[in-house]
């Protein structure tokens, strides 16, 4: 595979998974940057039932290779086995990137110490939930512009150094679902003291939850499966490049509301110890809540209530990866060498 001169190669690998109706988009978006860059387009159908091969076998100049259904995970891995650029630069179905977010991407890898990258989600979404989710994206990634170098990558706009990549094994496929493989795969790189950096400007557009069912159903998922990530890097715990702390914090309104509410119905305190729980998670709310209004009032309004619903399933979704992980020890000890 040739490449401009003083460019590395590209591969860019799609997982893709009954997506007909979807991935169109985003190829056609990708088509003339690959072009740009002389970079290969991998699609791994992981076992898709519809006609999703067929889509793909559209569009000229794109690789289509099958595997048995094994998840997202599996798919990119198998991906980046077969590719033949230097870079990997991984995004999914569902998402239509702008046209130079290839650009931005490859950006970073000027510097020959960085290993990885990691773009930005953006939605033309109108509905409540899904600006909601947005904002809650952009709060996440102003904490992960204040640091020189990042501990996480998502996958739906991420970039690596195929050597590295294959060299710590890629993503660990015993992740089933789209969920906490990619938190898993950055926390061992960080734990190498491999550098990632945050590509701002590599945006991808996205379809986000647009009832707080779909949201709070993702959040509990995504917490219940990063019990397991964490588990295995204990150091990432307490900090990261990704979450901001005051998430954290939020978890434990739940249980501390459901504690207060007993103490207060069983000794009638002069001042209800419910109320102070409360008022403690109002004002835990309060920066994300005012740099919200800023950019969209109604959403800003209603943030300490989604806030607050988020917490809670987060926390469930806590508690049920702790149960998980005890029930299988097995898998949430094992992991692929750091």
């Amino acid at each position: 595979m040739e490449s401009r001169i003083g460019t590395p190669s590209v591969s860019i690998i799609i997982p893709t998974f009954n997506a007909a109706a979807r991935i169109g988009e985003c190829l056609k978006a990708l088509a003339p940057q690959a072009a740009a860059h002389a970079a290969e387009i991998l699609v791994v159908d992981d076992g898709s039932t519809d006609n999703t091969a067929e889509v793909v076998q559209g569009y000229s100049g794109v690789g289509l290779l099958y595997q048995a259904n094994a998840g997202p995970a599996a798919a990119r891995n198998r991906g980046a086995a077969a590719a033949r650029g230097t870079i990997l630069v991984f995004t999914d179905d569902d998402c239509v990137p702008m046209p130079d977010w290839l650009d931005s991407m490859l950006e970073p890898f000027q510097d020959p110490q960085v290993v990885g990258a990691k773009g930005v989600y953006r939605t033309r979404q109108k509905r409540l939930t899904a600006r909601f989710v947005q904002i809650e994206y952009e709060d996440k990634y102003r904490v992960m512009a204040g640091f020189d170098y990042i501990d996480f990558v998502d996958t739906y706009s991420a970039a690596f150094r195929r050597d590295r990549f294959l060299e710590i094994h890629g993503y660990d496929p015993s992740f089933p679902l789209a969920c906490a493989e990619d938190v898993d795969l950055s926390y061992r790189m960080s734990a190498r003291g491999w550098k990632m950096k945050f590509a701002p400007k590599a945006i991808v557009y996205h379809t986000h939850p647009d009832t707080l069912a779909k949201y709070l159903k993702k959040k509990y998922k995504f917490a219940f499966w990063r019990v397991l990530a964490v588990r295995r890097n204990p150091g990432k715990a307490m900090k990261d490049s990704h979450t901001p702390q005051l998430m954290k914090l939020q978890l434990l309104f739940a249980p501390a509301l459901m504690v207060a509410v007993a103490i207060d119905l069983a000794m009638h305190p002069r001042v209800p110890l419910s109320a102070v729980v409360l008022g403690a998670f109002l004002c835990s709310t309060a920066p994300f809540t005012l740099q919200a209004i800023a950019k969209d009032p109604t959403v800003g309004l209603l943030s300490p209530l989604l806030l607050a619903a988020r917490a809670c399933a987060q926390f469930l979704g806590v508690a049920a990866g702790l149960v998980y992980a005890r029930r299988n020890p097995s898998q949430a000890a094992t992991k692929l060498p750091a």
